[in-house]
C-alpha cells in the first residue's frame, strides 16, 4: 500500500520533467507564426534604415512572415537600443544594430543604461559600408598622400567636414588625422550637409558613407581618393584603401543583427540560419552593392568579438576628438 500511494506522484513527477522538452520543442517548431518586429535604432531613410529594410523584405520571405521595420531613432541609437533592452524575448523582435549605438554611445554618455557587449543576442554581421575619403575637385589633390602633404604646408588653412560632433564622418576624420601625423580644422555641418559643402569648396576634404557621395563623384563636383577598407574591393573598383598610405587605418560602417538576450537558443538558431541563407542570395548582394554595402557575416562570438574590438579602438580616438562625456 506504500509503494502503490507513493509511486504515482513520482511518476508524475518523472513524466513532467521528461515532457519539458517536446513542450519547448512544440514552442518552437511552429516558428514564426506571426510577423516580426526588426527595432531599428535610426531614422527612416537614413543608410542603415534603408540596408535594414532591404534585408527585411527578403529575411520575411525566407521565414514564411513578414518581418516589420520598426524605427525608434534619437541620441544617436540609444533610444533604440534601449527599446531593445527590454523587448519581450520570444522570438519576435529583432534589432538592426550598428557602430553608433553599439561602439561609439559608451565612450559619449556616462551612464549608459545598456551593456552592448552582455544585453543582447549576438547573430551576425551583414553588411559592411565603406567610407569613401573626398576632396574639393579644385584642390591639388589626388592622393591620401598629398592632402596629408598639402595640410602640412598650410597649417590651419585646410578644413575637414563633418555631420556633427561624434558622428562617424567625424571620429573617421579624427584618426586619420591621428594617425596619418596632420591636423585639419573641424568644421561640423548638421545631417548631409558636409558633403555639399565640400563639394561648394566651404570645406576642404571630408569621409562619408560612399552612397552618400557617389553622386557628386560621378558628377564631378567632388573627388574621391580613397577608401576605408582594409584593402581594395571590387565594390569600389580600382579605388586605393587609405591603409594602403596609412597602414593599419579602418574606419568603415557596419551593421547585425541582434535579439533580445533571454531569446531560447532554439529560435536563435533559426533566426540566425534565415539569415545567413537571406544574404546568400545574390539579389541580396546586388541590393546591397548599390547601396554601396558589402555582405559580411560571421559566429555569434566572433560578431560580439568584433564589436568589442572596434569599441576598445573607438575610445581613444572618441577621447581624441575631445567628445563631451554626456
Amino acid at each position: 500500500m506504500i509503494i502503490n500511494h507513493f509511486f504515482p506522484p513520482v511518476l508524475a513527477l518523472a513524466l513532467l520533467v521528461s515532457g519539458a522538452p517536446a513542450m519547448g520543442a512544440d514552442a518552437t517548431k511552429n516558428y514564426p507564426n506571426r510577423p516580426i518586429r526588426m527595432l531599428m535604432p535610426n531614422a527612416p531613410g537614413s543608410s542603415t534604415d534603408t540596408l535594414g529594410r532591404v534585408v527585411a523584405n527578403k529575411l520575411g520571405e525566407v521565414l514564411g512572415q513578414q518581418v516589420v521595420v520598426d524605427n525608434r531613432a534619437g541620441a544617436g541609437g540609444v533610444i533604440g537600443m534601449e527599446i531593445a533592452k527590454t523587448a519581450n524575448p520570444d522570438g519576435y523582435t529583432m534589432i538592426s544594430a550598428s557602430s553608433a549605438a553599439m561602439s561609439i554611445a559608451p565612450h559619449i554618455h556616462k551612464k549608459l543604461s545598456y551593456d552592448p557587449l552582455n544585453d543582447y543576442a549576438f547573430l551576425s554581421l551583414f553588411a559592411v559600408t565603406p567610407n569613401v575619403l573626398v576632396v574639393n575637385p579644385g584642390l591639388p589633390v589626388r592622393s591620401v598622400k598629398d592632402l596629408i602633404d598639402l595640410t602640412k604646408s598650410k597649417p590651419g588653412q585646410i578644413n575637414m567636414a563633418s555631420a556633427g560632433a561624434g558622428s562617424q564622418s567625424h571620429l573617421a576624420g579624427v584618426l586619420l588625422q591621428s594617425m596619418g601625423k596632420f591636423e585639419s580644422l573641424h568644421v561640423p555641418y548638421k545631417g548631409g550637409g558636409s558633403t555639399p559643402a565640400v563639394a561648394a569648396g566651404e570645406s576642404h576634404w571630408s569621409i562619408n558613407p560612399a552612397p552618400s557621395v557617389t553622386s557628386l563623384v560621378k558628377a564631378g563636383r567632388l573627388r574621391a581618393i580613397a577608401h576605408t577598407l582594409p584593402g581594395r574591393s571590387p565594390l569600389l573598383g580600382d579605388m586605393p584603401a587609405i591603409a594602403e598610405t596609412v597602414p593599419g587605418y579602418s574606419y568603415s560602417g557596419w551593421q547585425g543583427m541582434l535579439a533580445p538576450k533571454a531569446t531560447p537558443k532554439p529560435i536563435l538558431d533559426k533566426l540566425r540560419a534565415a539569415l545567413l541563407k537571406t544574404m546568400s542570395l545574390p539579389e541580396i548582394k546586388t541590393a546591397l552593392a548599390t547601396q554601396g554595402a558589402e555582405i559580411v557575416t560571421n559566429s555569434p562570438e566572433e560578431f560580439r568579438k568584433f564589436v568589442q574590438d572596434e569599441s576598445a579602438k573607438i575610445g581613444p580616438v572618441v577621447k581624441s576628438a575631445g567628445l563631451k562625456v554626456e
